[in-house]
């Protein structure tokens, strides 16, 4: 396993919340990192720029302020995710805030990420991207990036089509460094079981979208307690890139989910999703074939310990 030595001890599970845009934003993110796993968000998320260094600065002093205070408690550093396309006008800018606060992690999405890697290396940091197959993680492994977060079949938003089994085990014949698995993670039943097929940590983002501390609209989390994995849609139409939606949001947004055109990789636009006027981001709302393990919107805090606990009692489940 290679959980990197600046994680270790720092963990109360082996998961990062993964960054959901609108979704995360520090209120999140700091409840996550309290309860004892890493919590990220979108860079984008922050409106307008300058909006950025202060979010960094509000999770820097709580979390401090937390840990001096409850010394004997794990509290996890915290990530910020990056897009690395040439439609997001606001990378550059964002880095550098990034580096100028010294972000212990940073998750980059889309490109490998060269200047990043040189960047956040300069300070140690560490960069976690994200793919979807095997020729993207090697670009990424060539790259030198700390760790690669495997988006597989079943996962929220940009999701890839591959097995966990496959996707994987593919990457670690080839990598030495931190592989985290997405895809369908709600339970400790499915962190246990991510790190037993070897990844070293699990990423989860639709169960934190149904916490009270998730930036998601009454109906948005309503519908993600409601729905089970037969009610998400796998669609490229709305950004351009295959991704998982809730078929509910579609439908209400006059669209029929099991009838969707294809779209085009020409069609990606962060700078206008930056913007929060998107329709794929504000009408059409992402999600995870795993919705059907969601019954409650709860406190983060809740839902790291409940998460714990199963993942105690299935380890259990397997020493006996």
């Amino acid at each position: 396993m290679a959980i990197p030595k600046s994680l270790q001890c720092k963990l109360r599970i082996p998961l990062i919340g993964a960054p959901m845009f609108i979704v995360s934003g520090p209120e999140l993110v700091i409840a996550q990192c309290q309860a004892g796993i890493i919590g990220a968000f979108p860079a984008l998320n922050a409106r307008p720029q300058s909006m950025l260094a202060q979010w960094i600065k509000q999770i820097k002093e709580a979390l401090g302020e937390y840990a001096e205070k409850n010394p004997g408690e794990p509290v996890a550093p915290f990530a910020v995710n990056q897009i690395v396309h040439a439609s997001n006008n606001r990378l550059r800018e964002d880095m550098a805030t990034c580096v100028e606060n010294e972000v212990p992690i940073i998750i980059t999405s889309l490109r490998p990420p060269a200047e990043v890697v040189t960047a956040v290396h300069s300070y140690g940091g560490l960069v976690f991207h994200d793919v979807i197959s095997l020729r993207h993680a090697r670009k990424a492994i060539g790259q030198g990036v700390d760790g690669i977060i495997a988006v597989c079949a079943g996962a929220g938003g940009h999701a890839g089509p591959l097995s966990p089994f496959a996707l994987v085990k593919e990457i670690r014949k080839d990598f030495d460094g931190a592989i985290i698995l997405a895809g369908s993670i709600t339970s400790g039943g499915d962190v246990l079981a991510a790190r037993a097929m070897g990844a070293d940590l699990a990423y989860s983002g639709t169960r934190f979208i149904a916490s009270d501390e998730g930036n998601a609209v009454a109906e948005y989390k309503e519908m993600i307690v409601d729905s089970c994995a037969s009610d998400i849609a796998y669609s490229s139409l709305f950004t351009g890139i295959h991704g998982s939606y809730l078929k509910g949001s579609i439908a209400n947004a006059g669209l029929d989910p099991d009838n969707l055109p294809d779209g085009s990789k020409g069609d990606m636009d962060f700078e206008k999703a930056s913007k929060a006027d998107a329709k794929a981001w504000k009408d059409i709302w992402g999600a995870g074939q795993g919705v059907g393990d969601i019954d409650a919107v709860l406190p983060a805090r809740e839902i790291v310990l409940k998460i714990e606990k199963e993942y105690q009692d299935a380890l259990g489940r397997l020493v006996d």
